[in-house]
């Protein structure tokens, strides 16, 4: 009796504790990440699809994919405006409808491909089912604000353009762009100013209070974002030290390194203070990020499982 008694208690013991950890295991279901329209992966500043082997988002396609999503990697200018990436954008998705019959798409940018993905869900809402900005600028950049302190036309202006265009030139020849490079046309999309008139044009998801959420959703489209705020977080990541620098252009701010913690929110804000940087948040570089926060691919693979459960 004592042996039955003891199995029963073993095996309730052993269901609530499989119920408890239901959220857990769902992450490994086959279908956990299978969202109705495909998810489109979106580039930002100086971005790529694969650059010598290594991808822009590190190990995000078939983290999503292993478990249902249809995953598309778009690959536009990597510096120039945001309307000229837009428009990039658009034909491609375009192209991606009429060869796969897909209607729409959940776009998901990073950086500077969070308004260029806002570009395209404002003027062509019937492609577009979600829009989620990552470490988005949505709201500008300190870093790009304090670059403009360079004269207009200036012979130092003229230097910074020739590196910067060439820099943005040699990534996409040596990636297969194909693009036409424009980086003072980028970096000065991406101040502070500018971002506020592109915003007046395309003001869906954008938060109209200074740090807090905007709409959910508009015209049928829904609006996510999430962000980092610590520049410094592998001692072995090379790009940290760059990222360091570039935060103290906030005076304090809450930052990614490159875009600031309120600047980054876009319609319902998921979470704004991972302890990842800016280019930990699509894992780059090589996958190196704070061993003590949340690995940016069950990030990507939890917010793909809410597009799902929200019939995305």
């Amino acid at each position: 009796m004592k042996v039955i008694l003891s199995t029963l208690c073993l095996t309730l013991s052993l269901m609530l504790s499989v119920s408890s950890y239901a959220g857990f295991f769902s992450l490994f279901s086959k279908n956990y990440t299978r969202t109705q329209h495909p998810i489109v992966l979106v580039h930002g500043l100086y971005g790529f699809d694969s650059l010598l082997g290594m991808d822009y988002f590190y190990r995000v396609p078939a983290a999503l994919e292993r478990s249902g999503a249809t995953v598309y990697i778009v690959t536009v200018a990597g510096a120039n405006e945001t309307e000229v990436r837009g428009e990039q954008l658009l034909e491609q998705l375009e192209t991606l409808s009429a060869v796969t019959g897909h209607a729409k798409f959940n776009l998901i940018g990073h950086s500077h491909g969070s308004p260029t993905s806002r570009y395209v869900a404002s003027i062509r809402p019937d492609l577009v089912a979600s829009v989620t900005g990552i470490g988005g600028t949505n709201k500008g950049s300190r870093t790009a604000d304090l670059m403009h302190i360079i004269p207009e036309d200036s012979f130092a202006e003229d230097i910074v353009a020739l590196f910067a265009t060439t820099l943005a030139s040699l990534i996409d020849g040596v990636s297969g762009g194909g693009y036409e490079q424009d980086a003072v046309a980028s970096f000065r999309d991406l101040t502070t100013a500018a971002s506020h008139a592109f915003n007046e044009i395309h003001p869906q998801g954008i938060p109209t209070s200074a740090c807090g959420e905007g709409d959910y959703e508009v015209n049928g489209i829904r609006y996510y974002s999430w962000s980092g705020t610590k520049p410094l977080t592998n001692a072995l990541d090379l790009s940290d030290m760059l990222l360091g620098f570039t935060s103290l252009t906030f005076f304090g701010e809450a930052n990614d390194g490159l875009v600031s913690r309120c600047s980054s929110h876009l319609g319902q804000v998921i979470r704004d203070d991972y302890r990842m940087n800016h280019l930990d948040e699509t894992n780059l570089l090589l996958g190196l990020h704070d061993i003590l926060s949340t690995d940016p691919l069950t990030v990507f693979r939890q917010h793909a499982n809410r597009l799902k459960k929200a019939g995305l």
